[in-house]
């Protein structure tokens, strides 16, 4: 009787749990049809839904339309605003505990909040009243919210949202700029790093220049810092938070726009595949603006008002990133004297210095003093990421590295820029919008409704000295006025095209100006491969429509595989299963599809045979530098012969000293393929690209939780790799080296004869950032299969609506 009664408790407490999950489930949610009352609203709001929660905001002012957009935002995106904003202010720490503390001591350090609180204070009283609509938007949410918070907040136990502010929304924008700038930083860090174990020359070989372009003619910087007195160890420390995207090759986006003589309507049409880190639940969040004066349509960043990327009902846009050299590294020699000063051009000076307060969930605060100098934050000195650089007996270092940004301006455009671009009636508005864009640099394209297209690089460019002979590339002495910069480029001189004689325009991270362009933007370019592929396939027909656009943004096609195995063509592995591979590939058409064995081959061939080349000329390196990095161009430098400064195919490991690349080449892929039908169980007919390339959207941070990774993650297999149109970027992690977390975050196709009607676009997941929604994963098969939604308002017939009213 007793095991009954125990039976029928234990039988009464799952029920009484089940019950309280499914409420929990529906009372976490969003209500969006029904009126409220909400404070702060100046005039009645419509927020029109269609099937996948893209919300239409109907408003009487433009301000109202901001409101209701922040309100949406905090609706749909609750959690994945809260992080933002403590991304951005340095706060993860109190509610994910220690692991987050260096990621905050960083940016703490180079003060994302305080530049964003510095950016609102000077704005007009115009745009300042754009931020405060949109932020009391968002708080007016937070009043009114009935039921409990999202499932993070609760299995986090994070503290319920505190009110939005103004600078929230600025400095999420500058994270999504350090995303985009930081390419560069960390090519710095990293030649600092090689010059303690190569020449110049040889570090020119493993990054080497712009197909078709000398290598850069930099002094010898392996030389001065020895002569600084500069320490492998202490170089080798200095690694600061790069949120998991390595060495940034792949890291890019496409767009082009074809004037009407290309297309059968006769109007231009632009197409977009921003590539950004795929996360769950995207970067992105779709919306619809109406007020007077204001009709746009787009992608939005949750936290942000306005359209980012997308189109009035006059003109389209697109972006991608330029990739200008937008940060230097300064070495500052500290006084030996005075640690609290350094060395200027002038003399000794003070550094600036603060104290901050870093909250760790779990463990005492941890008092952060930062130093400033006249080139900016002084980002060594963090923690684990450096112990002192060319430390002397004494114990202290004799310098620092501090860190020059474009973005860390205390003033900036960029909020007036996206509020004139989404009531842009043609493109001279538009391109004046544009140049107002100063946070990070773009290569923005345009259309309007006239038939005109173009393009212009957005952006603060930096103008650097004739005398400066480390280009940029490198840290330079802080005390040198030579590698100061000498201000920015104005704004008429940024490049820029209008109505090209050819019909058209393409930039996919490649180089896109001239040799005989008068500034320097960058040596970092992309491989123009992306660019390539695209540019053949609007030239192969004559005319094209929206159906022909979606096909080239589906394009699947490596002409970078096709390179690199046109001079390993003549490799001769030794095992049957290798001369089964080398024959598949050789009769391959290098497309990148999900049921092929031939795209996996290349890719475990290609991984196994750069370690093979460079490990031990790398050494303690080679997990960072080779094993997580695609090296595209580097192997092509190499393979091709064009690499003179240290034979990199002879493996010193042997001792012997007859290596060639085709002779490592036929061992590698040997290797590769035997690991692959022993990992897979499977001969080399029975390999697919699928199995392993899978693109996966982590969610933040419930992705580090193994028991959690399943309920909030997405994941499905995908074709593409790093230089396919359709991009997958190789993650090259150690567990999942072949899988993407870098791809096109949503794809756009604007079509100017019938802007609304025939406009279209997916995005990577869903609307909603509740794992619980359906709308959380609805975009996800049609953006895996590059299908489209109509980019329009629905129906009103087809609408959920929510009307939000002003509380009297």
């Amino acid at each position: 009787m007793r095991a009954r009664y125990a039976g029928f408790a234990i039988l009464l407490v799952f029920i009484a749990l089940l019950a309280v999950l499914l409420w929990y489930r529906q009372a976490s949610l969003p209500v969006h049809e029904g009126t409220f009352l909400v404070p702060g609203l100046q005039q009645p709001v419509r927020i029109d839904r269609d099937a996948y929660g893209i919300p239409n905001i109907v408003a009487a002012n433009e301000r109202d339309a901001n409101f209701a957009l922040g309100y949406t935002h905090a609706q749909d995106r609750l959690w994945q605003m809260e992080m933002n904003r403590r991304i951005a202010a340095g706060r993860l720490a109190e509610v994910l505990g220690e692991p987050a503390l260096d990621t905050d001591k960083f940016l703490r350090t180079i003060g994302i909040a305080r530049t964003a609180q510095s950016i609102y204070e000077n704005l007009d009283a115009e745009h300042r009243d754009l931020l405060d609509a949109y932020a009391a938007g968002v708080n007016a949410y937070l009043s009114k919210r009935g039921g409990p918070l999202p499932p993070e907040f609760f299995l986090t136990r994070a503290p319920k949202p505190e009110p939005w502010t103004p600078a929230d929304s600025i400095g999420w924008s500058l994270m999504m700029a350090w995303d985009l700038a930081r390419y560069s930083y960390s090519r710095e860090l990293r030649r600092l790093q090689l010059a303690q174990r190569f020449s110049v020359a040889e570090i020119n070989d493993f990054y080497p220049p712009y197909p078709g372009d000398a290598a850069p003619a930099t002094a010898d910087y392996a030389e001065l810092y020895r002569l600084l007195g500069l320490k492998s160890a202490s170089v080798t420390a200095m690694v600061a938070p790069t949120f998991g995207l390595g060495d940034g090759e792949g890291l890019g986006s496409n767009n082009w726009v074809v004037s009407g003589r290309r297309t059968v309507s006769g109007k231009p049409m632009m197409a977009n595949d921003p590539h950004l880190g795929l996360t769950t639940p995207s970067v992105w969040y779709f919306a619809g603006l109406q007020a007077p004066g204001l009709k746009v349509m787009g992608a939005t960043l949750p936290g942000v008002p306005g359209v980012v990327l997308g189109r009035t009902d006059r003109v389209a846009w697109a972006f991608t990133n330029t990739g200008v050299d937008q940060q230097d590294l300064y070495l500052e020699r500290i006084n030996p004297e005075q640690p609290g000063e350094y060395q200027t051009p002038e003399g000794w000076a003070p550094f600036a210095s603060r104290v901050e307060r870093v909250r760790v969930k779990g463990g005492d605060d941890v008092e952060l003093t930062i130093r400033e100098t006249r080139h900016g934050p002084v980002i060594s000195g963090l923690a684990s990421v450096e112990k002192g650089m060319g430390q002397p007996k004494s114990g202290q270092p004799q310098f620092v590295l501090a860190m020059r940004w474009s973005a860390l301006e205390p003033s900036d455009t960029t909020t007036a820029a996206i509020r004139a671009l989404n009531k842009a009636r043609n493109i001279d508005q538009a391109e004046q919008a544009l140049e107002k864009f100063q946070i990070v640099t773009q290569s923005a394209l345009i259309a309007d409704l006239d038939g005109k297209i173009g393009m212009i690089v957005t952006g603060r460019i930096p103008m650097r000295d004739r005398t400066h002979d480390l280009l940029g590339l490198v840290p330079a002495p802080g005390w040198e006025a030579r590698y100061d910069w000498r201000g920015y480029l104005p704004t008429e001189q940024a490049p820029r095209s209008r109505d090209p004689a050819g019909g058209m325009l393409v930039t996919a991270n490649h180089k896109v100006v001239p040799s005989t362009y008068a500034h320097h933007l960058t040596y970092e370019w992309f491989l123009p491969y992306r660019a390539q592929r695209a540019e053949q396939l609007l030239q192969a027909r004559g005319k094209h429509d929206v159906s022909t656009f979606k096909a080239i943004q589906a394009d699947v096609t490596s002409l970078a595989a096709r390179d690199i195995f046109a001079v390993l063509k003549d490799a001769q592995p030794q095992t049957e299963a290798g001369r089964d591979a080398i024959a598949r590939l050789g009769a391959w058409d290098f497309q990148m599809k999900r049921d092929a064995p031939e795209p996996l081959i290349y890719h475990a061939w290609m991984r196994e045979l750069k370690h093979r080349i460079f490990a031990d000329d790398l050494g303690p390196l080679t997990d960072d530098y080779v094993d997580q990095a695609e090296l595209t161009a580097t192997l092509l430098h190499v393979l091709s012969g064009r690499a003179q400064a240290r034979d990199w195919c002879d493996d010193r490991s042997t001792g012997e000293r007859f290596e060639t690349c085709l002779s490592l080449a036929s061992g590698a892929l040997d290797a590769a393929v035997t690991q692959l039908t022993k990992v897979s169980g499977r001969d080399v007919a029975g390999l697919r690209w699928g199995d392993a390339h899978r693109a996966t959207a982590e969610h933040r941070p419930m992705s580090n939780v193994p028991g959690l990774r399943r309920l909030f993650d997405l994941s499905t297999a995908v074709p593409g790799d790093t230089h396919t149109i359709n991009v997958g970027a190789l993650s090259h992690r150690a567990e999942a080296p072949y899988s993407t977390r870098h791809t096109a975050t949503l794809r756009a196709i604007y079509d100017l004869s019938a802007l609304e009607s025939n406009s279209v676009w997916m995005g990577s997941s869903g609307q909603a950032g509740n794992p619980f929604s359906d709308s959380y994963a609805s975009m996800q098969s049609l953006w895996r299969d590059v299908q489209y939604l109509s980019m329009r308002p629905p129906p009103p017939r087809e609408a959920v609506t929510l009307e939000l009213k002003p509380m009297r």
